[in-house]
């Protein structure tokens, strides 16, 4: 009996399943897994080839020899697959591949859970079992918050740019995944982070693609260690209260000879019409979502991550190019769906899918959407007619933010809207404001160097920008570097400028977003309603003259709420009335410029007594004046 419970093997219910698209588990099949058959201990090989004439394993254990250990196809769905024995963790192999047309691919697996390091292609085998984790507290927790309602905030993280040890000349001073996580852990803890979005953990062969052109979807990447080593960084940051989000690509694949294009000879991950299964602009492979295997390939995948690393949530990325079938396609480089349109229907399909799958079993996992255009309902509960993501990057909102913070203060005037704007349609969907790695690379500047002004003034226009962002509605993300002003442009080929923190006004801005987080953190006003105008209300939107924004944050409990006061320009405005919607003592709990954090110095009154004067439709107000380019939050 405990012989037969290591066996693996695959059934028929196995083959049909896959065959509809509903096989979860299906990662604990196909691949490579350690197994014992008639006694003898071994590894247990599946591949999906239906098109293949032949499959045959060849590694290290036999030579790489092209015939020394063929493979059986199963049924009519294609499964290949054998036992061979001794073979254990750490021997490398692929698949090799007789086409129809006669001819020979070498391929790794498309279930391996471990690759060799770069520039190798092998697939590597490897036991996932046995990891001690000590999360569990963590892992009970999540399934019964409402992230809706809880603070989200997010660090997004490359592990390799993080930091670097001095290049040793052959892994590029990347730090592996057990150093990484003693680092990364005292600082999202020092600087109250609820989560943090690492790029790139599904290996990929080309380090100028950030991960997002993966070859091997079911293994964290080799540049930082083994599965197990990646499995020790999730449950360190599980233990320090911090939930790990990964970036996941189904929107396209590499067309790297060892991956998943043209996989048996012909296209089973991508569609055969290069027209639907192609990024021109991107050089990639686009899958093809009507396949049920496909599909059951990404949905698994989902859960493999969730299941096996106790990740947390996938925010998926570019989303709205897998929506439309035209995008960044040229007339001619499409196919309209049978109605017509523009619309991808097999991949709306999927998503539902996957999000009804994975949602519905795991309610306090995170399926974050990386949608860029207005489709409707991106996010909405399992089952419903929209997509089921639990939340949404709010691209609107950061193309605003960015093009007004760019402005010189002369002409906000005149854009005033930018900023206000986005309440207008807050309520349509849970929203993640993110300021992103791509909004800091390929010649668009670090944050500070996009502002205006002199050095001290991009500082003074960058905590004033972030005290905004932190009081919008709708949950956060800041990209690595930029909660210390880095000044250079990120580049995953070298470490963060961690030596500006010994600079004034570098070490005045990470002193202040770490007090954003931690009034973030404390204050549900901040947090409780995000998506709806419970929790928002404008004071005055209309100050474009001045510059001025005014609003209140509120929560469920009527006390503790919050009133933001922002001063867009250089200008001193004396005698600045605010308008307030009680008549209340209103307590100073940040001023943007404090000399600790980099400012000017201007000290704001400690506490401001709310007079019956009507202004700007409200009863009451507060009279304060208001440096430049400050920004000002008073508790009452």
């Amino acid at each position: 009996m405990a012989k037969e419970k290591t066996r693996v093997f695959i059934s028929d219910d196995d083959m049909y399943l896959f065959g509809q698209g509903t096989h979860y588990d299906i990662y604990q099949k196909l691949g490579a897994h350690l197994s014992e058959e008639k006694g003898e201990k071994g590894t247990f090989f599946a591949v999906w080839a239906p098109n293949a004439e032949a499959v045959h394993v060849t590694g290290t254990f036999n030579n790489w020899n092209e015939t020394a250990h063929p493979m059986e196809k199963l049924g009519e769905i294609g499964i290949w697959s054998c036992f061979i024995p001794d073979v254990g963790v750490g021997a490398m192999y692929k698949f090799l591949i007789t086409t129809s047309d006669g001819r020979k691919l070498y391929k790794a697996d498309p279930y391996a859970n471990q690759a060799e390091y770069r520039p190798g292609t092998a697939s590597i085998v490897t036991d996932l079992s046995g990891f001690d984790w000590k999360d569990s507290k963590w892992m009970e927790e999540r399934d019964k918050k409402d992230m809706n309602k809880e603070p989200l905030a997010i660090y997004e993280c490359h592990i390799g740019s993080f930091m670097k040890h001095p290049n040793d000349g052959t892994k590029e001073g990347f730090y592996n995944y057990r150093e990484f996580a003693k680092k990364i852990v005292a600082y999202l803890k020092e600087m109250k982070y609820t989560h943090i979005e690492l790029m790139g953990i599904a290996e990929h062969p080309f380090d100028g693609s950030w991960g997002y052109q993966v070859t091997g979807f079911y293994a964290p990447t080799s540049r930082y260690g083994t599965p197990k080593d990646f499995m020790y960084l999730v449950n360190e940051l599980h233990k320090a209260g911090i939930g790990v989000i990964l970036d996941w690509v189904p929107a396209h694949f590499a067309r790297d000879a060892h991956g998943l294009a043209e996989f048996d000879g012909q296209c089973i991950y991508e569609h055969p019409d290069p027209r639907l299964g192609e990024h021109p602009d991107w050089g990639t492979k686009i899958f093809n979502y009507g396949k049920p295997e496909v599909k059951n390939f990404l949905i698994a995948n989902v859960l493999f991550w969730l299941r096996e690393f106790h990740v947390d949530g996938v925010r998926v990325d570019a989303v709205a190019s897998m929506l439309y079938l035209d995008y960044g396609k040229q007339s001619g480089q499409w196919v309209a769906n049978k109605y017509g349109g523009n619309q991808n229907l097999e991949a709306i399909e999927f998503f539902r899918h996957m999000n009804s799958v994975v949602r519905g079993t795991y309610p306090g996992f995170l399926t974050i959407a990386e949608e860029s255009t207005a489709w409707p309902d991106v996010t909405c509960e399992v089952g419903g007619e929209g997509l089921g993501f639990a939340f949404k990057w709010n691209m609107g909102w950061m193309h605003d933010f960015c093009d007004y913070m760019k402005l010189d203060p002369v002409f906000r005037k005149g854009n005033h809207y930018a900023l206000t704007f986005a309440m207008s349609y807050n309520s349509s969907e849970n929203y993640i404001l993110p300021l992103s790695h791509d909004e800091v690379v390929h010649l668009k500047c670090s944050m500070v160097n996009k502002m205006p002004g002199y050095t001290v003034d991009k500082y003074a226009n960058l905590r004033v920008g972030y005290t905004y962002m932190f009081g919008h509605c709708g949950k956060k993300l800041l990209f690595m570097g930029q909660d210390f002003g880095q000044e250079r442009e990120w580049s995953e080929e070298r470490e963060l400028d961690w030596y500006l923190l010994g600079e004034k006004n570098n070490l005045g801005i990470h002193e202040y977003v770490k007090e954003l987080l931690k009034l973030y953190r404390k204050y549900p006003s901040l947090y409780e309603f995000d998506n709806c105008w419970d929790g928002f209300e404008w004071m005055n939107a209309d100050d474009a003259d001045r510059s001025v924004y005014s609003f209140v944050r509120k929560n469920s409990t009527g006390k503790n709420s919050l009133l933001f006061v922002l001063n867009m320009t250089p200008m001193k405005w004396e005698n600045y009335v605010v308008p307030v919607p009680k008549k209340k003592k209103y307590k100073l709990l940040l001023n943007s410029d404090e000399e600790r954090f980099g400012g000017w110095g201007n000290e704001l009154p400690a506490e401001l007594t709310a007079v019956e004067q009507e202004t700007h439709y409200h009863d009451y107000s507060v009279t304060l004046d208001l440096p430049p380019y400050c920004a000002a939050i008073y508790l009452f």
